[in-house]
């Protein structure tokens, strides 16, 4: 009963902005029950769908396209009145987000019956045929705020698809769970976009899925009709599990926020001759390989003064994935101060630490195929410190900040 008098609440002192479906929610209505963040799709409900009365629907989501009950926003709009849904698409991993393979076939959903075509698979973007019969593409899918997952890949090449077919784009927006406010990291040189780049976004970009999809038909100059249907009570400075919304792993590895929270930088590394857990039960939590001197790196680690982490040498074994069925020695993160903790900082010192202790065994030819910057590669590679890693790509940080800010939806 609380639920729906919040919602009719939220239908009556519902506007409508140009380009951005708005709410504004007197604080009152929230006084008998705890604070929540309400994402896209459950603003979409409580709107009664007006954003997408009459529209004939492709709904781009996985697993993670729930509302704070636990529906799909599939099953959702599948129901919806006013909304007639045409197809649905997933990105990497598949629709229930428990696939980690290459490549991946269409399915079928079990609860609309509907085919869904995969666009990690023969094709990366919508085609022709898959949307006939459209003219609205949504977006639902959890991001997790860094630049190399996919999810943000698929978007932004969805956006181009509705570009070229002249079709209305409109996001669900969802929260960035490792915070809002936080940008740091190398910003991707200009020739190196790619599905694991799809724009030049610094490694951590500090941005909401709508707040990307803003900037990218600005950067991108896309002719598209772009709204977003934002989050009703989050701020920016909130990680995930101040939200009051349910974790959901976004993708097989991806199991925590803490993994989350270190993704950005232990990421980075697994390009290189190293496991970062995938296989084990903590993927991103800690690293290693069997060539590895585990004491003496936990040890460079800990004198490095990376605030807000402590280090340990531990041994592991994947049971898959890179090292399968091999003793690894490594390092096992822990957070003790998330506030002041940078997992870029981190993921820098310990490529500098690699180049130093392990100057023939650790192999980075295919480093930069997440970094993409070729100046912090070459530094790494030169073996300079932390301090100086930075600053090679501290002006162009800057410069993302800057620019950043003219397409932020929530300001505190």
């Amino acid at each position: 009963m609380i639920r729906i008098l919040r919602l009719l609440i939220i239908q009556r002192s519902a506007i409508l902005c140009a380009g951005l479906f708005c709410l504004g929610l007197p604080a009152a209505s929230l006084a008998d029950e705890p604070a929540q963040v309400m994402t896209g799709i459950d603003v979409l409900q409580a709107q009664l769908f007006a954003p997408l009365e009459g529209a004939r629907v492709a709904l781009i989501t996985n697993h993670t396209g729930v509302d704070s009950s636990g529906r799909s926003t599939a099953s959702i709009l599948h129901a919806a009145p006013n909304v007639t849904l045409i197809a649905l698409f997933s990105p990497e991993h598949g629709f229930r987000g428990q696939l980690d393979v290459p490549e991946i076939g269409h399915a079928t959903d079990s609860k609309t019956g509907m085919t869904v075509y995969s666009l990690y698979g023969e094709t990366r973007t919508p085609t022709k045929e898959m949307l006939r019969g459209v003219d609205t593409i949504v977006f639902d899918i959890q991001d997790i705020g860094t630049r190399f997952y996919t999810y943000v890949s698929t978007m932004g090449n969805a956006m181009q698809a509705a570009a070229d077919h002249q079709l209305r784009f409109v996001v669900l927006d969802r929260p960035n769970p490792i915070n809002g406010v936080i940008v740091s990291g190398p910003v991707l040189d200009e020739g190196k976009q790619s599905f694991v780049g799809f724009h030049r976004l610094p490694v951590r970009h500090g941005m909401t899925i709508g707040e990307l999809a803003r900037m990218f038909q600005n950067d991108l100059e896309l002719d598209i009709a772009l709204d977003i249907v934002p989050l009703q009570g989050w701020r920016r400075s909130q990680y995930f599990d101040a939200t009051g919304l349910a974790w959901i792993n976004p993708s097989p590895n991806m199991r925590s926020l803490n993994a989350a929270i270190l993704y950005p930088g232990i990421g980075l590394l697994e390009t290189t001759n190293l496991s970062v857990g995938r296989g084990t039960d903590a993927p991103f939590e800690w690293f290693g390989a069997p060539w590895l001197n585990a004491r003496a790196l936990a040890a460079a680690l800990n004198n490095a003064a990376i605030d807000g982490a402590a280090f340990m040498p531990v041994t592991f074994t994947p049971t898959s994935s890179k090292f399968a069925d091999q003793l690894c020695a490594g390092v096992r993160i822990s957070i003790t101060n998330r506030d002041r903790f940078d997992p870029l900082r981190l993921g820098l010192e310990i490529a500098h630490q690699l180049v130093r202790l392990h100057p023939d065994d650790w192999d980075n030819r295919n480093y930069n195929r997440l970094l993409g910057n070729d100046a912090v590669l070459d530094a790494v590679r030169q073996g300079r410190p932390l301090a100086e890693l930075e600053e090679t790509f501290s002006d162009g940080l800057d410069d993302f900040r800057e620019a950043r800010s003219g397409f932020l939806l929530y300001r505190d």
